[in-house]
């Protein structure tokens, strides 16, 4: 395959919310009371709602910085790459790097919502909740139609509002949910609680929504050592997607609702055999423990509810016929230290040749198996020949890709802002 012809869809991105998203999405009633990023004493930008700062401001966004000054978290959105919180140079950033459409997960309110749900007016962290989905939809997703696949957060402290919110969201074109690896770690029932989390399944499974369950969420599963480094946690990460999916496959979450999707969000691919070849032999060995997959196997289940989503993942590539190659999706990960910027179709196509993938297999991984998974038509707003590398490269040829320290960024930013 000629890498200008490839077709690339990012279902795991990340987006910085800028200071004024909730301007014009929180009734005017209770603007005053909506999160505000405020900048402290020390110069560090964070988001406050009802008293709590967010912990996670920006989720070491350090795209376009010198890997040696790879850490945390930026402390303002001046250190920033713009691409990172401005919709006008992400989708430049994007065409740069080939990318045809990219799904953004958020950061400052959490994979699963959790800033809002820890929250102690839980009617106004509703409210606020609402508003942060009306911004993404309408306002970032909305901007360049055909380049997003919009995302939703939920309210998972109150499961009927959840499955109201997923509808309603749905209506509006959304194909996904961000929701918790493993509740019961910030404080909610398991999944295997089907009467709690029954409402939420049901609107799902209905509407065609995908739950997603990004990596990161579930790293209190991880005892580990009190002297470890954070290389562990990193390293690790993907090793809680087990955890969540034994929970929804033996937990019957995936059997009662046949409809349910399932997208492992950033958690490579590299687990999935060994975990398959484990939940098979286990049932067929341990019968004595009655569970029943209805004549089916474990990894048959799995497979019909689950899409597996990964930055770069060699070694499982090249046995990707055993975790299913329908169930394979790629990602960019922008704007964190794992994205794959500016260069990534290269970085696939020299990844997919090493593994010895063909044109039509490379094609399912890096759009169809998305696009079907979602339920989203890549070519409904673009052409086909408009979507490839070589012709979304062609839109932004002047996108400068110097790496920059942070501090020079900030000088860029302040430079603008004073023009």
């Amino acid at each position: 395959m000629n890498v200008d012809d490839m077709i690339l869809v990012s279902i795991d991105d990340h987006v910085i919310e800028p200071p004024d998203m909730f301007d014009d999405h929180v009734p005017a009633r209770y603007r005053d009371q909506a999160p505000k990023s405020i900048m402290d004493e020390n110069g560090y930008e964070t988001w406050w709602f009802q008293g709590v700062p967010s912990v996670s401001t920006s989720l070491n966004a350090v795209v376009g910085w010198p890997k040696e000054e790879w850490g945390m978290n930026p402390s303002t959105f001046a250190e920033m790459r713009p691409g990172s919180y401005d919709i006008h140079e992400r989708v430049r950033d994007m065409n740069r790097n080939g990318i045809l459409a990219s799904m953004c997960f958020p950061s400052f309110a959490g994979f699963s919502a959790r800033f809002f749900q820890e929250a102690d007016d839980k009617d106004l962290a509703l409210i606020m909740l609402k508003a942060y989905n009306d911004w993404h939809i309408d306002e970032w997703a909305a901007a360049y139609p055909g380049r997003f696949v919009p995302i939703a957060l939920g309210p998972v402290w109150n499961p009927e509002e959840l499955a109201e919110e997923v509808r309603r969201v749905a209506a509006k074109g959304v194909r996904a949910v961000t929701m918790p690896e493993l509740p019961h770690l910030q404080g909610l029932p398991s999944y295997h609680d089907l009467e709690y989390w029954g409402p939420f399944f049901r609107a799902a499974s209905e509407t065609g929504v995908v739950m997603c369950l990004h990596i990161g969420q579930g790293f209190a599963a991880i005892n580990g050592a009190p002297d470890a480094p954070i290389d562990n946690l990193i390293i690790l990460a993907t090793q809680v997607s087990t955890f969540a999916a034994q929970d929804l496959l033996w937990g019957g979450a995936m059997t009662a609702y046949p409809d349910l999707k399932i997208a492992w969000s950033e958690a490579g691919i590299g687990w999935i055999p060994f975990y398959l070849d484990r939940c098979d032999r286990h049932y067929t060995n341990q019968r004595w423990l009655g569970h029943d997959f209805g004549g089916k196997l474990p990894s048959d289940i799995f497979r019909e509810h689950s899409l597996a989503c990964y930055v770069t993942d060699p070694t499982a590539l090249k046995v990707r016929h055993d975790i299913g190659i329908e169930n394979i999706a790629w990602e960019c990960d922008y704007p964190h230290s794992d994205s794959i910027w500016p260069d990534a179709p290269e970085f696939v196509l020299a990844e997919m040749n090493e593994a010895g993938v063909p044109d039509h297999e490379i094609n399912m991984i890096t759009y169809q198996n998305t696009c079907r998974f979602f339920g989203w038509d890549a070519f409904k707003d673009i052409p086909k020949e408009r979507a490839t590398v070589g012709a979304l490269r062609a839109l932004s040829p002047d996108v400068d890709t110097t790496t920059r320290s942070k501090h020079e960024w900030r000088r860029l930013y302040e430079a603008s802002r004073a023009s």
